[in-house]
């Protein structure tokens, strides 16, 4: 056998630098918790002409279980189960309301800076030197 069949290859099969991607993919995480870090995530009330929705939306979920305990066979049954199920996680994201607290110009150009950094260095990590 050959010698070169036992080479050890880089980032992605390529000659390219192992020290660079693990570098690089400790910046995009480092920096990444750190902008994530920043998100407040809430959620606001389910309204449908005025009224609180989040009722309605549980009515095909119940009528399918209703009759999946009536016939576990029920295809009408299963058809309400997913679409209700559907229905409230599409709900629930729908209404969910983001937003990334106050934080100094130097920390978000840290926090995006390691971003870039990390992406960039990863990149060129996967690219022959």
């Amino acid at each position: 056998m050959n010698n070169d069949d036992f080479r050890f290859q880089g980032a992605g099969g390529t000659s390219g630098g192992i020290g660079e991607f693990l570098f690089g993919l400790l910046l995009v995480v480092v920096g990444g918790y750190l902008f994530l870090n920043q998100v407040t995530v809430s959620s606001t009330y389910w309204y449908l002409g005025g009224y609180n929705a989040f009722g309605v939306t549980m009515i095909p979920l119940l009528l399918g279980i209703g009759l999946l305990f009536f016939n576990g066979k029920s295809a009408p049954g299963w058809a309400l189960v997913v679409l209700g199920v559907l229905v409230i996680l599409v709900g629930v994201i729908a209404h969910l309301d983001v937003y990334f607290r106050p934080t100094t110009l130097y920390n978000t150009l840290f926090m995006l800076g390691m971003l870039a950094a990390g992406v960039g260095l990863i990149s060129r990590s996967l690219k022959s030197h």
